[in-house]
């Protein structure tokens, strides 16, 4: 464990292990602390100057020391990092003229693109276009609902037995065939019509499969459009596969998701997004 502050609170790991040791064993002498840290004789009394000129421990005299009390310690930390982090925004802004959203980035860790996902459901204003298996979607549907709610219009391809409904929602005729071919469990998010996340979770490997983000305009389009050609997919089958007609209600999100493309014009940023006329 190390932290690499810029100031005053900046701990090693000599440091860190002194101060965990301290916190589990006090009082107690540099050469007790010495054994029970790990932190060589020859450099603990060095450590320990150190702690005590950043008041993270006290000298209660006859060689003995006592630490600060941990819920101090973090209090101190946390408002040192935000008062770091509020300085480097600072400075990013004055520097940065336009940042580049052309490029795709690569995200890895279950855990991290949970948080993308969720962090992604919560900033859209407009749509969202999703598809999702169920075990990602015991996870996501209700990130979905709370936007629903607040007005986001959620158009959803479930890849498999729907676990929550939603006004717009179909269901892949093929999502155990798609999920046996690629040995995972593929995921779209497109939020308005402005940023995606896409991926493939492998089974068995999840925290190690790599899943792209970015604002790059091509890769919106293309993700969106598949996301919402995948509901005429689900349609074609119950019409051509099952010899079905669509229902009412199928046919009103089929007239809804016919008329939701987009095209761009324009060059270099000046984009013009023109739905589809319904004429």
């Amino acid at each position: 464990m190390s932290f690499t502050c810029s100031n005053r609170l900046a701990l090693s790991n000599s440091e860190v292990a002194a101060y965990l040791s301290l916190l589990e064993h006090h009082p107690v002498n540099g050469s007790q602390l010495s054994r029970s840290s790990g932190v060589p004789r020859a450099r603990i009394y060095d450590i320990l100057q150190s702690l005590k000129r950043k008041d993270l421990i006290a000298d209660l005299g006859d060689g003995l020391y006592e630490p600060l009390p941990p819920d101090e310690l973090l209090r101190r930390l946390k408002a040192q990092h935000q008062n770091e982090l509020d300085d480097l925004e600072k400075r990013i802004r004055r520097v940065t003229q336009r940042v580049n959203y052309e490029y795709i980035w690569t995200i890895r860790g279950y855990e991290e693109v949970m948080e993308k996902i969720k962090v992604m459901i919560e900033s859209a204003d407009d749509e969202l276009y999703v598809l999702f298996y169920p075990r990602e979607a015991r996870i996501i549907d209700p990130w979905l609902k709370t936007a629903e709610d607040r007005g986001v219009e959620i158009k959803y391809v479930s890849m498999g037995t729907p676990l929550t409904t939603f006004d717009l929602q179909v269901i892949h005729p093929e999502s155990e065939a798609v999920r046996r071919l690629q040995n995972g469990r593929v995921f779209d998010v497109v939020v308005d019509r402005t940023e995606v996340l896409v991926g493939l979770f492998e089974e068995g490997h999840e925290d190690e499969s790599p899943i792209n983000w970015g604002k790059n305009h091509w890769m919106v389009q293309a993700v969106r459009e598949g996301i919402r050609h995948d509901f005429f997919h689900a349609y074609m089958h119950k019409i051509c596969d099952l010899g079905q007609p669509l229902n009412l209600d199928e046919r009103r999100v089929y007239d809804i998701i016919k008329k939701d493309a987009w095209a761009y014009t324009g060059l270099h940023g000046n984009r013009i997004r023109r739905p589809i006329s319904s004429d």
